[in-house]
């Protein structure tokens, strides 16, 4: 049985106030999308940070509802920031099966679709079909799938432009304790998953032209991300949003446009949890 999971599509940071941070991902130079708003059973809206290959999105809660409990729950407690990574897959229901072909259990299948203001002033529909690991085969945060039908109405040309000239999604930064027993445990969610010792912890690939999934311990990721208030990200779940970018000195202006004084790191430039409700959001060079 072919292992269905081929890479990262895209991750989402819950957030606690979406209007706010849709303005401070806008004064990190970033293009969003119009705000996509879901069914009132949903009770949730979202913004959209479009890349060739991937992307980010912002998710918040409009009303409380009986389907977001567990989001308000995950707010509550673990405070608002980068909560889940999805993957890429081709269809729903046959990854499940083939998941569970080779042991890994899956929960939460369905489908779903919203709204999408398109620049002609029309509206379209994007529709996915998702399903979800269980938190058993997930040390951190929620990973899900998450299948496309509607590719044309999500990746619009004019959303793939940003001021601070983000190209894609360069790693997703998480905290652990035992940082080489989560990267094997998260190795396995993806087809091409290996985890190999870096200094201070462990790199999980997961898959071609997709962004790996770097576990760090505390001390490390303090000594990366110098500055930064690890207690105001997503706690139990992921850490930074590594963002590559053709320009440095682009990313750099808009962080000093926007008055933000950027963490140095090894890498690149990062902005701390408080600029990006939650998330550690770092530049590289792409």
């Amino acid at each position: 049985m072919t292992h269905p999971v081929k890479g990262i599509d895209h991750c989402f940071a819950l957030v606690k106030d979406l209007d706010k941070a849709a303005k401070q991902y806008e004064a990190l130079g970033f293009t969003l999308s119009p705000r996509g708003e879901h069914s009132a059973a949903k009770g949730t809206a979202n913004y959209t940070i479009m890349f060739p290959e991937d992307y980010f999105e912002l998710l918040g809660i409009l009303q409380p509802t009986e389907l977001n409990a567990s989001r308000r729950e995950i707010l509550e407690t673990q405070g608002e920031g980068l909560h889940a990574i999805a993957c890429r897959i081709g269809d729903a229901e046959e990854a499940a099966k083939e998941l569970e072909a080779l042991g890994l259990a899956t929960m939460g299948l369905g489908s779903f679709s919203r709204p999408v203001p398109l620049p002609d002033g029309s509206e379209g529909i994007a529709a996915f079909s998702t399903v979800s690991f269980t938190p058993a085969d997930t040390p951190l945060g929620v990973v899900f799938m998450c299948q496309h039908k509607t590719r044309e109405t999500v990746w619009l040309p004019e959303l793939l432009e940003h001021a601070n000239t983000a190209c894609g999604l360069g790693a997703i930064l998480a905290l652990s304790d035992t940082p080489a027993e989560t990267g094997a445990d998260f190795a396995k969610l993806w087809a091409a998953g290996t985890a190999t010792p870096v200094e201070g912890g462990c790199e999980v690939t997961t898959g071609p032209a997709s962004a790996p999934l770097i576990l760090l311990t505390p001390e490390a990721m303090a000594a990366a991300y110098p500055g930064a208030d690890l207690s105001a990200t997503a706690q139990g779940a992921f850490t930074v949003l590594r963002v590559k970018v053709s320009d440095m000195d682009a990313a750099a202006l808009c962080l000093s446009k926007a008055g933000i004084t950027p963490l140095q790191t090894a890498a690149g430039l990062a902005a701390a949890p408080e600029y990006a409700s939650g998330v550690i959001v770092e530049f590289v060079p792409a």
